[in-house]
């Protein structure tokens, strides 16, 4: 089985994951959803690409390709300039890039449940502990695990089609401007119509948890 606390490494693809606590929500409303992407972009978006996403009532998907080490080395040094920083010893920055990328996923998590917490008037942790990260290698198995997660809203009786509006694939089909990056992952299909005939049917995948 594939581990589900990859190290996240430059220009590797990872399958993000993670579910509420219990039999907790992540997702009341509308305003959840969108607050909860607004903070992806704040604090993922300088340092993954994002494939496709699915956002789900008590858990989510998505699944990134971590951005270059040059790009990586860009965005921290800068953030550390920031902070006004001592820049000293930090030469071999690339050997922080894992553990700077993974502080950013916790940093985006802890906001979110303080202000989802503050919100619904709850206490203490939103998400199972630790974040699952499975890293994705063969070409194949990523074009049935995009499938997979397009296809959890319909698997759950949310929508009859993929017209979820928290998943990427109405982005996807779309010609409008997007985050996604949307020519690489219908690269990995040849083109849109075969995109789009790959999804007609339930995928057939394994060794997702």
């Amino acid at each position: 089985m594939q581990k589900t606390k990859a190290t996240l490494s430059p220009d590797h693809i990872y399958h993000i994951y993670n579910r509420a606590n219990g039999e907790e929500r992540l997702f009341y409303n509308n305003r959840n959803y969108r607050f909860f992407l607004k903070k992806y972009v704040h604090y993922l978006q300088p340092v993954v690409n994002t494939l496709c996403y699915c956002l789900m009532p008590n858990h989510f998907h998505f699944l990134i390709r971590v951005k270059s080490e040059a790009d990586l080395k860009e965005v921290f040094m800068e953030k550390l300039k920031k902070k006004n920083a001592n820049l000293q010893g930090f030469e071999n920055l690339g050997g922080l890039i894992p553990q700077l990328i993974s502080k950013q996923y916790s940093n985006f998590f802890n906001s979110y449940t303080k202000a989802f917490n503050k919100q619904h008037q709850r206490n203490g942790s939103l998400f199972s502990q630790n974040f699952k990260r499975k890293e994705v290698k063969d070409e194949t198995y990523l074009r049935k695990l995009i499938h997979y997660i397009h296809y959890n809203p319909i698997e759950a009786c949310l929508t009859e089609h993929y017209d979820w509006k928290y998943s990427s694939y109405p982005a996807i089909i779309s010609t409008q401007k997007t985050k996604i990056a949307r020519e690489e992952v219908i690269c990995y299909f040849g083109d849109l119509e075969n995109f789009e005939y790959c999804h007609k049917y339930p995928p057939k995948i394994t060794g997702i948890e």
